[in-house]
């Protein structure tokens, strides 16, 4: 047999859904507050009524003393159940609807009252201070029991006080004037709870709907380990807001971009300035895996939009990816170089060796010294016109390279570079992206030829770099410059059209331009300005010297 399953515990408290506990809550704040405005409306009604039946009172014994012939009669008449005053009295008070009319002389005797066997007898409550000339306003117990009282004091045509009358107002009628107003007062404090009542369910409906129907623990569960992901993950993530602006950005996002909490709250462009980047995250440019440079980091940027009209960008660091893809070309590239001329330096030794075996011996030594001149050649021309070591070993090395794709790599005559540059590394960049660039446009073309112009101009460096391929559309010189903008199939372990973006984004970060052109005789012609990039403008050459280094050493 199975086992009995347990109870079900009865669970007390607050539901656990944001709904409802937003409606249970809401529901009792508009009973609270109606509760308490019909509180403390009725607190004062109570007041203002004893105040209203306390006046009337005190007005009907006012115009009751004024009577021409009341204090006469008073003076002049005994007390008694027929006598004029009890006439003239019952006459008013029926009029005003008055509980009671009591007229009593100077010693308190009553002259009437509603019960005539209380005529001639004593007023049961102290009516000194009407006797002394003030009118009195109060709440009382006498011998018809609780009533509101005025009493005023009754004068002569001399205005001597011959006496004092006391009306009085049945407490009665006062609470039952509160008593009746409570019914209407519960009506509209029902009619308010009911609209409180309506409005917070549909506000809860509305909470309900954006929270998911999810509990208030649910929901503090989520944004803790939203923050712990968000922290925690390699990625860059960017929140904006449906009027574009950064919601949100974790510690990577931080990092990548270069930018801090400050830009909370701003646009893409004000946070980062106009470009590539800001357009991505801003949604201008759609596409999936955007490749866009930040400083020195190359980013790929997705952009996904939300339901509330905003977005979510999400960075991921490709600089190193792409700087191992770049050493893998040039890899490939020295690879493909040292096999050619591998199989060269084979070619060439079988023909010194048939020189030889042919006792051509004059004919083996001139050979000899013509492949190691020519390649001497090569070098000492570089390192003669650029002392920077690091750029006159690229330009050996891309020599080398172009000699075995058929391209002649050439230095111009007006190239002259001291060793003294701040950061060889960025012009390092510069130089192998654009030479690289002009050997891809001329490789297998006739006559292929690419010329490097470097030099000084005070602390200015102008690097141009020419060569004979088919050259730049005008329509696409601004374009080529762009992120991800490239006319050659992309290779497989990397992405195109970065490298003629960095080359400009290291240009105008260091002040200076990148621009291209047409070059002479056909072709492209890349120039690069690079202001202070030297360190001592008096020892560096600000034009190519008359005289040529390696021409100067032949004439010493």
């Amino acid at each position: 047999m199975s086992p009995t399953p347990p109870a079900r515990r009865i669970r007390l408290g607050l539901p656990r859904r944001a709904f409802s506990q937003v409606l249970l809550m809401q529901v009792a704040i508009a009973a609270g507050v109606a509760v308490l405005a019909t509180g403390l409306f009725l607190a004062p009604l109570g007041d203002q009524l004893d105040d209203q039946a306390m006046r009337r009172a005190l007005a009907i014994a006012q115009t009751t003393a004024t009577q021409p012939q009341l204090a006469d009669e008073v003076e002049n008449t005994p007390p008694t159940v027929g006598g004029p005053v009890q006439q003239e009295a019952e006459r008013i008070r029926k009029a005003t609807k008055a509980e009671y009319i009591v007229v009593m002389d100077r010693r308190g005797v009553r002259w009437s009252h509603t019960e005539p066997t209380e005529i001639g007898r004593r007023v049961s409550t102290d009516p000194s201070e009407a006797l002394a000339g003030r009118e009195v306003m109060e709440i009382d117990d006498g011998t018809l029991g609780r009533s509101a009282r005025g009493k005023v004091p009754l004068r002569d045509e001399n205005g001597t006080i011959v006496g004092a009358v006391s009306v009085g107002i049945a407490y009665d009628s006062v609470r039952a004037r509160l008593v009746h107003a409570i019914p209407g007062l519960l009506a509209y404090a029902g009619g308010a709870l009911a609209v409180g009542a309506l409005a917070a369910w549909l506000i809860s409906r509305r909470v309900q709907r954006q929270t998911r129907d999810l509990a208030f623990s649910d929901i503090s569960a989520l944004l803790s380990e939203r923050e712990a992901m968000l922290h925690g993950i390699r990625e860059g993530v960017v929140a904006l807001d449906a009027s574009g602006r950064v919601r949100l950005l974790n510690d990577e996002a931080q990092r990548l971009l270069g930018i801090g909490e400050e830009a909370v709250g701003r646009s893409p462009e004000e946070a980062l300035g106009e470009g590539r980047t800001a357009d991505v995250l801003a949604g201008r440019v759609t596409g999936t895996d955007l490749l866009t440079v930040r400083g020195r980091r190359v980013l790929v940027a997705n952009r996904m939009p939300t339901d509330d009209g905003g977005a979510v960008a999400t960075l991921r660091d490709r600089t190193e990816l792409e700087q191992l893809g770049r050493e893998l070309d040039s890899t490939r590239g020295l690879i493909d170089a040292l096999r050619a001329q591998d199989h060269e330096h084979a070619n060439r030794m079988h023909t010194l060796l048939g020189l030889l075996e042919l006792e051509m011996y004059d004919d083996a030594v001139e050979f000899v010294g013509e492949v190691v001149g020519g390649h001497r050649a090569t070098s000492e021309q570089v390192t003669e016109k650029v002392r920077d070591p690091l750029l006159s070993a690229l330009l050996v090395g891309k020599a080398t390279v172009a000699a075995e794709r058929g391209v002649a790599l050439g230095i111009s005559d007006r190239t002259w570079l001291p060793d003294q540059l701040i950061d060889p590394r960025g012009l390092v960049t510069i130089v192998g992206n654009l030479v690289d660039n002009a050997l891809d446009a001329t490789a297998g073309r006739p006559h292929a030829r690419v010329e490097v112009e470097l030099h000084a101009e005070g602390r200015t460096v102008v690097l141009k770099v020419r060569d004979s391929g088919p050259g730049i559309p005008v329509e696409q010189r601004e374009l080529i410059f762009q992120k991800g903008w490239s006319t050659k199939q992309p290779p497989a372990h990397r992405e195109r059209g970065i490298g003629l973006s960095m080359v400009r984004t290291l240009a105008e970060r260091q002040g200076g331009t990148a621009t291209v052109d047409e070059a002479d005789g056909g072709g492209a012609e890349f120039t690069v300005v690079l202001p202070d990039v030297l360190v001592e403008p008096e020892q560096a050459l600000s034009t190519v010297p008359d005289v040529e280094p390696a021409a100067e050493e032949e004439a010493r």
